[in-house]
């Protein structure tokens, strides 16, 4: 068993399709219209569909915004350098809402301060850049 894929609804597909294909690298796997509900599914990811990390975004064709509420946090991204990526990523558009540096709190288990920057998609959808070597 695996996690397929995780949810996110958008105000315009077109605009975060070419986000998360041309600003992030991801892939689109497929992308889905269904009139008589109104609405477009688009899954997107790295690596293949049936393995890797997708995520399903969901554009429901009568809605403008949406209440991202409390419980929401954040998609997260391991990258090999988080300064080279949120440049990189800035260059395309992408706007950087926690710049590049070390998390604020250590963990006892990790012993270190993990480095993460935080960017944000069309939506407003924070995306996390965890520094993996």
């Amino acid at each position: 068993m695996r996690i397929a894929y995780a949810m996110i609804r958008v105000a315009d597909i077109e605009r975060s399709i070419a986000f998360y294909v041309d600003t992030l690298g991801m892939t689109l796997f497929r992308r889905e219209d269904y009139p008589t509900g109104r609405f477009t599914l688009a899954f997107l990811g790295y690596g293949a569909e049936l393995s890797g990390a997708t995520i399903e975004l969901t554009w429901n064709w009568d809605a403008q915004l949406y209440d991202k509420g409390t419980g929401w946090g954040h998609l997260a991204l391991a990258v090999g350098d988080v300064v080279r990526a949120c440049g990189r990523y800035e260059a395309k558009g992408a706007r950087v809402v926690r710049r590049p540096g070390p998390m604020m709190h250590i963990s006892p288990q990790r012993g270190d301060a993990e480095m993460i920057a935080f960017i944000e998609d069309p939506d407003g959808y924070r995306i996390e850049l965890v520094q993996h070597a």
